[in-house]
């Protein structure tokens, strides 16, 4: 190989850029109609009363996080089936496939005690009354879901590291129109079914949850590309395989709970500032979280992409997929950030007509607008790792940079005297920009790392 020709293959490829978005973009698709699924909820339990609203938004609260955790576990399946497949190994893919499936059911059955073993939680919370007991009914109803959920998640990530997203983002969209009629059957009682409320909700989300993995299921028996690899068939324990997706993705699933519960504290941190400030903050954290999913979906695509690269033993491709990926990212986050700072009053009225909420909305969203590059960074970065299959170190950094960093230092600012005159949530969100800067730093410097020890010698 030429020394230009190696040069050539770790710059930015437009080729590789438009595989990178073809995976990306269904991917993304299918996120948001997920992210849609729980806006409908929110909007539907609203119009029935604040307090069926308040039960549905306490329950998501606890739910979420159990279900995001532990289906974190499933996605170490992208990378090592796309490595198997990047080597033309799919038979292997199968072994792989059927240990995720004895994962998914045992995580499946854990989610279900926890979600039913709520009212401790709710106690510590000082939540009491009719909203104690709507929300334990809620999550009782929800729980039956669960086991489904994680077991599409299983399906969905076998599917994404064969690179067969669009077939996924077609269920995310059934599912979402399935979930609207359901709410609206359950919640009011149409039809003839009973009048339940916010509890119509966790009913209706559970039978999406398993309208989704058995949706799934069906595609992967019956669709040409998997057919003769009779997937769905008893799967038998395999020690070697069992574990390795644990080795891979327990690290996945605890950076996802470290993640998620750094928010939640912070909720719940700001929540002695009152209630515009908190409507501000939770205005903020919904559109920003949406924008998030661009990023995330193309990371998601790197995964892939790199594992695949890594199977077939080919670096020059996964520096080149990494460098287009770094490249898509930059470019997506510098017009988010653009679009976020020019347009942060008109976003804010979109969420709410009180104009203390939307200044104080369209502040944070000025903070948080310069949070989507190193977010967008980190996040990348973390997607290129997770392709070579490197999880636990970045689970160190990430706990480093969000627990050790940004937290403590947005509750200095936010909450205390001691480096500036305390700046309520403003603090928390410039924390959290620092934390990522430096989680962003050392994650790169992780990949620089793996890069070099993936390097093979080559002949000018």
């Amino acid at each position: 190989m030429s020394h230009t020709t190696v040069i050539n293959r770790t710059l930015p490829s437009v080729r590789e850029s438009r595989h990178i978005l073809a995976l990306a973009i269904p991917i993304l698709i299918a996120e948001l109609s997920q992210a849609a699924m729980g806006f409908v909820d929110t909007l539907m339990a609203a119009r029935y009363s604040a307090e069926d609203l308040a039960a549905v938004a306490l329950g998501s609260g606890i739910w979420l996080p159990v279900v995001i955790s532990l289906g974190g576990l499933l996605m170490a399946l992208t990378p090592m089936v796309a490595n198997h497949a990047g080597s033309n190994q799919l038979r292997r893919t199968r072994l792989i496939f059927h240990q995720g499936v004895l994962i998914a059911l045992i995580a499946g059955v854990a989610a279900w005690l926890i979600l039913r073993s709520m009212a401790p939680i709710l106690d510590l919370m000082q939540v009491s009354g009719s909203l104690k007991q709507k929300t334990l009914s809620y999550l009782d109803a929800l729980s039956w879901g669960v086991p489904g959920m994680i077991l599409y998640q299983t399906a969905r990530s076998y599917s994404e590291g064969l690179g067969k997203t669009q077939p996924l983002m077609k269920i995310g969209l059934f599912a979402l129109f399935c979930n609207i009629p359901l709410n609206y059957l359950l919640i009011y009682g149409k039809l003839g079914f009973p009048e339940l409320g916010g509890v119509g909700c966790g009913w209706a989300t559970t039978i999406v949850m398993w309208i989704m993995a058995l949706t799934a299921g069906g595609y992967l028996h019956y669709s040409r590309h998997f057919r003769r690899l009779k997937l769905i068939t008893p799967p038998r324990p395999r020690a070697k395989y069992f574990f390795s997706i644990l080795r891979i993705g327990v690290p996945i699933g605890i950076t996802l709970l470290i993640e998620v519960s750094m928010f939640t504290v912070i909720a719940l941190l700001i929540a002695r500032l009152g209630e515009n400030v908190i409507a501000a903050h939770q205005i903020t954290l919904s559109f920003t979280g949406m924008v998030f999913m661009i990023p995330l979906s193309i990371a998601m695509a790197l995964t892939i992409r790199i594992g695949q690269c890594v199977g077939r033993k080919d670096p020059a491709a996964a520096r080149t997929t990494a460098i287009s990926g770094y490249a898509i990212v930059c470019c997506s986050s510098v017009i988010s950030c653009s679009l976020i700072a020019l347009l942060s009053m008109q976003i804010a009225s979109l969420y709410s007509s009180d104009g203390e909420i939307i200044k104080l909305a369209s502040s944070l969203l000025l903070i948080a607008a310069i949070f989507q590059i190193p977010d967008a960074l980190q996040v990348a970065s973390a997607g290129i790792l997770r392709g070579h299959k490197d999880t636990t170190l970045p689970l160190l950094i990430v706990f480093t940079a969000y627990w050790l960093i940004g937290l403590p230092l947005g509750y200095i600012l936010g909450l205390t005297d001691l480096i500036v005159p305390a700046c309520g949530a403003k603090g928390f969100w410039l924390g959290m920009i620092a934390g990522l800067s430096v989680g962003a730093t050392l994650l790169l410097l992780r990949y620089r790392q793996i890069k070099r020890q993936c390097d093979i010698p080559t002949n000018s």
